[in-house]
């Protein structure tokens, strides 16, 4: 059924954390409702709002690290393409700062 994806480890731990903070957020709100507030981004915005705009923050970080890591390995003179759990870890701050500060 799913062998037309690529599920490296890293792509499972990347579906396992979006599932566990969707939950997360789910009961996170059941017990406490959300509150707007006005962070760095341009708009109030909720819990809720705040984990989407910060997942998709995340893909494009992802994006981002998968292509331009051939030329980050030329850059440094490596001799392999960086890992890519340095994405995971660099989208996983960006999606906390957005959770945080947005």
């Amino acid at each position: 059924m799913f062998e037309w994806m690529a599920w490296t480890t890293p792509v499972a731990v990347f579906f396992v954390c979006i599932g566990l903070m969707l939950g997360a957020m789910t009961v996170w709100e059941i017990k406490s409702p959300t509150v707007m507030r006005k962070g760095f981004l341009p708009m109030e915005t909720t819990r809720g709002d705040r984990l989407f705009i910060g997942l998709l923050c995340a893909a494009y970080v992802n994006l981002a690290f998968l292509g331009l890591s051939g030329r980050l390995a030329q850059l440094l003179s490596l001799t392999e393409d960086p890992s890519v759990w340095f994405g995971f870890v660099l989208s996983m701050a960006v999606l906390a700062l957005v959770m945080r500060k947005g």
